[in-house]
């Protein structure tokens, strides 16, 4: 199997390092370009993220060597890449521009950020729930008058902690959803060693946490008519969304009522059984078992659960029944890795797979 070649833009923050950590021997991609803001531009990728470095493992050689190229060099990129990862820190404005100028000039973007989740016909996937989504590229490139380049995003961190496992219940008709996030200071970019104020302590307020966590899922679950992806319009979704004292790994508390209600049984094999298309397929990053549930009452963890199957898996404990909602239960994501740059190696494997990614 010929490897694609692929560049990181936004290679020295912490999601790009992740990106590079994931992809340094990945079995379909190759690792050609580390793109980064101009300022950066020019150095060797070690001394950019002298420092800097936020990984638990040392970055390797090779990539330490590379040079770094400004993202507004999009020629060489392109000489270069035959798609990029995107995760930069920019207004939305600029990145969705910054987004379509890659795409435009046939580079496809496979992004991290936020700017294009809303676009109607921009694929915002969790590849095991709806990749039926990406049959919006078509009408996308149509729109952007290009060949190969499009643009596709994964949704944000905190929803892949229960949206997952919400979604094999849905045919039970799911009427209303209550969900409070705990999630870990790397959603912010930050470590502790930076962020000493966060030890023992706890913020009650994410900014834009709260609608994402709230309309991102109706997208996900949503339906593509006329090249647009149509988004749910149901079940309503309520949403407190909390900055905790843990390095990774996002925590959900879920309530949920139905119209009509299974039996715990029924939950608990439909979770089991749960599978799509990056199962089917064997990619790479797929976890074997899509959800993993814990029967343990303290389970599951963070600092125990985070890292299943490489934090590619979700997991979830403490169904029970509720005395207001129906059932409640306790989710578990690795929020960079299964919620940002595992998810989005996880896009571009069903991408690649699918025919979407090619040679350029």
């Amino acid at each position: 199997m010929q490897k694609l070649k692929v560049g990181i833009i936004g290679a020295t923050g912490m999601v790009g390092q992740r990106f590079i950590m994931l992809l340094n021997e990945h079995p379909y991609f190759e690792i050609s370009a580390l793109i980064a803001s101009p300022r950066s531009a020019g150095q060797k990728y070690g001394k950019a993220v002298l420092g800097r470095w936020k990984m638990a493992d040392a970055c390797p050689e090779r990539i330490l060597n590379m040079q770094v190229i400004s993202s507004d060099d999009v020629d060489t990129v392109k000489s270069i890449c035959d798609f990029v990862f995107c995760a930069v820190n920019m207004s939305k404005d600029e990145t969705r521009e910054l987004e379509e100028r890659y795409a435009k000039a046939e580079i496809p973007v496979v992004s991290n950020n936020s700017a294009n989740r809303w676009t109607p016909d921009v694929p915002m996937v969790i590849p095991e729930i709806n990749d039926s989504h990406l049959a919006v590229i078509d009408s996308q490139r149509e729109r952007l008058g290009t060949k190969h380049g499009f643009i596709a995003v994964k949704p944000n961190c905190s929803i892949q902690s229960y949206v997952p496992m919400l979604t094999p219940l849905l045919k039970y008709g799911i009427k209303e959803i209550t969900v409070t996030t705990y999630q870990a200071i790397s959603g912010a970019g930050k470590t502790f060693k930076e962020w000493p104020e966060m030890i023992d302590n706890l913020i009650p307020h994410i900014g834009g946490e709260e609608e994402k966590s709230e309309r991102e899922p109706l997208r996900v679950w949503g339906r593509v008519e006329n090249g647009a992806v149509i988004p749910a319009s149901s079940p309503a979704i309520t949403s407190q969304c909390l900055r905790v004292p843990v390095t990774d790994g996002h925590m959900a508390a879920v309530f949920v009522k139905f119209e009509n209600k299974p039996t715990k049984e029924q939950i608990l094999a439909d979770w089991q059984s749960y599978k799509g298309k990056p199962q089917t397929l064997g990619l790479p990053s797929a976890p074997e078992q899509f959800i993993t549930y814990f029967e343990e009452e303290n389970r599951p963890q963070t600092g125990l659960d985070r890292d299943l199957y490489g934090g590619m898996g979700v997991s979830v404990g403490r169904l029970r029944e509720d005395s207001i909602y129906d059932y409640k239960f306790v989710g578990l994501s690795h929020n960079t890795l299964r919620g940002a740059a595992g998810g989005a190696v996880l896009i571009a494997e069903l991408l690649y797979r699918e025919g979407y990614l090619t040679k350029g």
